[in-house]
């Protein structure tokens, strides 16, 4: 090593800490002058010797302002979402919930800030960050390491000689301050440019930027709260936090919560503490600290059963109703909105709020121009929950929900048992038809990236797609033959549209918007049926055996089916090569050694985590049930099984087998 790359070195390695202890610890050393000057050395000695340029370098934290196009990278290991409580009974019964998991054992929590902004995964290969990813829809997400580099408070190399993995990923939250948010928007202000409503949208936002060195000039910040990995040498949730500060991570403050009245209390201090913050808060995380019992704990098809987040008490604000206006649903349900004199809630700028349906108008007595109460249903949807009689003008007429279709004039009818009133014209009535154009290429469905609202309405408009059939009639020609339609766009469309012909089964009838048929719904009903034809012609009576089905469901489906004008466009998706049945290779995957068979499985196991073992029994043709009967088949313990449960099994004369025994059957 020469002399010029021992000194680049040694700049590189001053500025990190510099960097680590001016962003990090808020602790700066040196001035900004000193900073500086260290800077501007490494930059031209960089630029003098670039055979050894580092994309990590301190000085490639201004960004470039290269557009480049980000590409999606499928997560090692799922990002999920975390189930909400919102008040001490709830959180307590997700502690109960807990221990009855782990049969009985103790735990430990520890409770944490929950940071308001958007998810983030790094990756760490030998003390270098390669890789920065957002959350995406779970399973996926963009690949923007380029702009996360520039965030100061990131490590892109961490210190030589510390006791981290070789590999490991952190998961964040990428963040706006409050004081770069109020920059920024007086930016806006200033250029007449539209204001972001909150520091969580703006966030998203310049993460996104195709200009890096735009989202270095904006000022984002990022706090850690969680690692992964194999083999993490660490028993507890808090070591693994308290080791990422030693390698100069930034994370918020975690606290040991050993009974419920600890929670409570540091429930009540943060609700006013949080204010204070330098970052938007939404609310506290509550995580079980040890990591084995997390494993077995495992999750469900959302979020981990070891974690829960705790939502502060929404804000209510007291705004005038502007209007009403009635918005037609992909399904023909009619949707009362209410159309608000702007009113800052929650850090949001809310303008619209959904009345539902005509029972709860009636039930909140709401009348034109009248003051009304506004929350926001876990800090999220806004929600009129009251009206201030008191300040009605006199003469305002009661709100009237519409008697005919606000779009097609068609006379809506009422759904039976329930409060909606529907648009029965599902064929000529525009709402309808591209909300179930943008329905069916949405991310959990056909992922037809380039088609959402605007451009589902504008190729319906355009005449040139009236269902989602016709999508794959799409010419490159037709596209840019389009006013203002770049090629560019076109080509991507049409990139989407070929590649959801690789789309597994299950997505294709969640993207067919049969009603009440959701994503979990229509994975039941592939796993079980195998293909569309099926599907498309089994009797009510059959599908409603199928688990989790029900009559409601099963009678929809066939009802869905009966239409000419359904079967036409299920053939014509067929022709155009989407998957209509489960693959013969995943078919030769599965097996029916456990068919039939009802299982409940119970306690902490060590070679497998519980959810691991529940998709094995799936997989093998048996069905997990939460609770012993004389039905039960096999009870499948681990250890600290409840003796309550044991006994049971034991009346019952029910087989208990252990993870040797159940492995056994599978291999048999």
């Amino acid at each position: 090593m020469d002399m010029f790359q021992m000194r680049i070195e040694e700049l590189r390695k001053q500025l990190n800490e510099h960097n680590y202890n001016y962003y990090v610890l808020n602790n700066p050393t040196i001035s900004d002058q000193e900073f500086d000057a260290l800077m501007r050395e490494l930059q031209d000695l960089e630029e003098s010797y670039p055979q050894y340029g580092d994309p990590l370098s301190p000085t490639q934290r201004v960004g470039s302002d290269i557009n480049k196009a980000f590409k999606q990278v499928t997560h090692e290991r799922p990002m999920m979402s975390l189930a909400n409580s919102y008040n001490i009974d709830e959180v307590q019964d997700f502690l109960r919930r807990a221990q009855d998991g782990l049969g009985g054992e103790a735990c430990e929590i520890v409770g944490e800030m929950k940071y308001d902004g958007t998810s983030i995964s790094v990756t760490y290969e030998n003390g270098r960050m390669v890789r920065a990813v957002t959350r995406g829809d779970g399973t996926q997400g963009d690949d923007v390491t380029n702009n996360v580099i520039t965030i100061k408070s990131v490590p892109l190399q961490l210190p030589e000689g510390l006791d981290y993995p070789e590999k490991f990923e952190v998961r964040g939250e990428i963040l706006l301050p409050w004081a770069s948010f109020e920059r920024l928007n007086q930016e806006r202000q200033f250029n007449e440019e539209p204001l972001f409503a909150n520091p969580r949208n703006a966030a998203a936002g310049t993460l996104k930027l195709q200009n890096s060195a735009e989202v270095a000039r904006r000022g984002l910040d990022a706090y850690f709260y969680f690692m992964l990995g194999d083999n993490l040498p660490f028993e507890t949730h808090y070591e693994s936090i308290e080791a990422l500060k030693r390698w100069g991570f930034k994370t918020g403050e975690l606290t040991v919560l050993n009974s419920i009245d600890l929670v409570k209390d540091f429930i009540d201090h943060w609700d006013v503490e949080r204010k204070k913050l330098p970052v938007a808060t939404d609310g506290l995380v509550f995580k079980i600290n040890s990591l084995r019992q997390q494993l077995n704990l495992g999750a469900t098809a959302k979020s981990p059963r070891w974690a829960i987040a705790y939502k502060f008490a929404p804000e209510r604000e007291c705004t005038k109703l502007e209007s009403v206006s009635f918005e037609v649903g992909r399904s023909g349900v009619i949707t009362p909105v209410a159309n608000l004199d702007p009113v800052l809630l929650s850090g949001t700028i809310v303008k619209r709020a959904s009345l539902h349906n005509e029972d709860i108008i009636r039930s909140l007595d709401i009348h034109d121009g009248d003051m009304v109460y506004v929350e926001k249903a876990g800090e999220i949807i806004p929600q009129i929950v009251g009206v201030d009689a008191k300040q009605r003008r006199e003469g305002a007429q009661p709100i009237v929900f519409k008697k005919n279709c606000p779009v097609c004039g068609t006379p809506l009818v009422r759904v039976e048992g329930e409060a909606a009133w529907v648009c029965p014209n599902k064929w000529t009535c525009p709402p309808q038809i591209y909300g179930r154009i943008e329905h069916f290429v949405g991310r959990h469905m056909m992922n037809i990236d380039g088609i959402g609202e605007e451009m589902a309405i504008r190729l319906y408009n355009e005449d040139l797609v009236h269902d989602v059939a016709d999508l794959y009639d799409l010419t490159f020609q037709q596209l840019v033959s389009l006013d203002r339609f770049q090629e560019k766009m076109a080509n991507r469309i049409l990139r989407g549209i070929e590649e959801s012909k690789q789309v597994p089964f299950y997505r294709v009838i969640f993207a067919l918007s049969i009603p009440f048929v959701g994503e979990a719904t229509a994975k039941m009903l592939a796993n079980h049926l195998h293909n569309i034809d099926n599907l498309m012609t089994a009797p009510a009576d059959q599908l409603a055996t199928i688990p989790e089905i029900g009559a409601k469901i099963a009678e929809s489906i066939v009802e869905f089916f009966a239409v000419d004008k359904n079967r036409e466009i299920v053939e014509r998706l067929r022709a155009a090569g989407l998957q209509m049945a489960i693959s013969e290779e995943e078919l030769a995957s599965r097996s029916d050694k456990l068919a039939g068979k009802k299982i409940v499985i119970s306690g902490v196991f060590t070679r497998h985590s519980r959810e691991e073992y529940k998709a094995m029994i799936e997989k093998n043709g048996g069905k997990n049930v939460g609770s012993i009967s004389g039905a039960t088949d096999y009870v499948f313990a681990g250890a600290n099984m409840g003796p309550a449960k044991l006994e049971k099994a034991r009346k019952l004369g029910i087989p208990i087998i252990g993870e040797d025994d159940f492995l056994a059957l599978l291999e048999e």
